[in-house]
């Protein structure tokens, strides 16, 4: 039995105790209460620190993390092409690994245990069970063209079948039809079907962007004339992304839908309908002009979200305290209401709700006796002393960019006095991979 001891617990699920402890015992959380009540055990005294359950990240995508300040300034499609490109013709799949690594070494450090990763390499899923900790490896599938399903569905089966032959109690695989833009109506229909038949998660990027829209709605905008351009048929599909998932199966399979800025109330009351889950990403939704998610509705209708960082290659960075304080301020701006959104409920989604959003409420995302001992604990006393009358409003509006000080994933320490320790302590070097994209981008301007 081990005792953490801090100046602050807040379990999530019930109000935040001063001068608390959460009690470890063979990876499970055996005590949460008042110093006094714990039981026998080794101590460890955290300090001048708020301890809370293992953040969760809702979306990422880890491969990319040698793209930060790689993709700036560029209107979405453009964004989308370059990257692609990119890591197609300069990135080697030993760089998409060490990529993957060191996002999960920076999340870590912002006290970040759970991932829930989209890619197409499997890199970040091998990089998750190296580096101790949990998380879903969604792997993406794209088609636009009909023609290409039955081919984009073996491919598919195979590589989610190499996944779950490596599977874990905490790194599972999913399965990721990409986009609208990216994946046609019968590759979505084929994909849901196999998810539900294999009883994988889903996750789909949705709603995100006007041109999306205009493809689906009116068979119109950059990607229709891209899609035409390669002989593929471009026809209106739905009157609205979410419906165009709804009337292929995709909602069925319960997804991840992740984004959800485009939607309105008909999409949000087909979400609820079939518990879908959303991946909130109020950072990237703004750096790439996208806009504002309507939070407060998807909220107000019973739908579980959790907050996602999305890539550094659109975000730059990724603090999940610093997404929630985002997440905060934006909703409060939208609606000009300014209890809108709570620290508390913010920091409720970077947590619980981004449990719930993944199915794993039941392990992860609270403080609760008999849950994993998923733990990160943030200083509050550098580098500014923090007055902490209400420990969550301390974190989210005080305490972003700040490193974790201490980070246990099933009671396995990976961070211990902000320094990785155990499997994370051999963080790769991003120098050549870097120096591989700028050579790339150097050549693809002289072409």
């Amino acid at each position: 039995m081990i005792r953490y001891h801090a100046r602050w617990v807040l379990p999530i699920s019930r109000p935040a105790i001063s001068g608390g402890t959460v009690a470890e015992h063979d990876g499970r959380i055996a005590f949460v209460g008042e110093r006094s009540g714990a039981p026998d055990g080794a101590d460890v005294d955290l300090g001048d620190v708020a301890l809370l359950p293992g953040l969760v990240n809702a979306h990422t995508h880890l491969e990319l993390t040698v793209m930060r300040g790689f993709l700036e300034d560029l209107d979405f499609r453009s964004w989308i092409f370059r990257l692609t490109r990119a890591r197609r013709e300069a990135l080697a799949p030993a760089a998409l690994l060490d990529s993957a690594r060191f996002g999960i070494a920076e999340g870590l450090l912002a006290g970040i245990t759970t991932y829930a990763d989209t890619n197409d390499s499997g890199a970040p899923f091998r990089a998750m069970l190296e580096m101790g900790v949990r998380g879903i490896s969604y792997q993406e599938v794209f088609g636009p063209d009909p023609a290409q399903c039955a081919d984009s569905l073996a491919g598919l089966r195979a590589k989610v079948d190499a996944l779950r032959g490596q599977a874990t109690a905490l790194v599972r695989a999913g399965v990721s039809p990409h986009a609208p833009y990216s994946v046609c109506d019968a590759l979505f229909e084929g994909t849901a079907a196999f998810a539900i038949q294999e009883g994988l998660p889903v996750a789909v990027h949705i709603a995100e962007s006007a041109e999306e829209s205009s493809l689906v709605q009116h068979a119109l905008g950059g990607w229709a004339d891209s899609h035409r351009s390669r002989g593929i048929e471009v026809v209106p599909r739905a009157d609205s992304p979410i419906r165009l998932l709804e009337r292929v199966g995709v909602l069925d399979a319960r997804p991840l839908l992740i984004h959800c800025v485009r939607v309105d109330s008909g999409d949000v009351a087909a979400i609820a309908r079939h518990d879908c889950a959303i991946a909130h990403c109020p950072a990237s939704n703004a750096k790439l002009g996208h806009g504002i998610a309507p939070l407060t509705e998807f909220l107000r209708a019973g739908i579980r979200v959790g907050i996602g960082s999305d890539s550094v290659a659109s975000n730059n960075r990724m603090d999940l305290l610093d997404e929630a304080r985002l997440g905060v301020l934006m909703q409060r701006a939208r609606t000009a209401q300014f209890n809108a959104i709570s620290a508390g409920e913010a920091l409720e989604l970077a947590t619980l709700g981004g449990a719930r959003a993944l199915g794993l409420e039941s392990e992860i995302g609270s403080l609760d006796v008999g849950k994993s001992a998923d733990l990160a604990a943030f200083p509050l006393d550098v580098p500014r002393s923090v007055p902490v009358y209400d420990p969550a409003s301390a974190l989210v509006f005080a305490a972003s960019g700040r490193m974790a000080t201490f980070v246990a994933v099933a009671g396995r320490p990976l961070v211990r006095d902000s320094r990785f320790v155990g499997p994370a302590a051999n963080v790769p070097s991003l120098e050549s991979a870097a120096q591989a994209l700028a050579e790339w981008s150097a050549n693809a301007r002289r072409r």
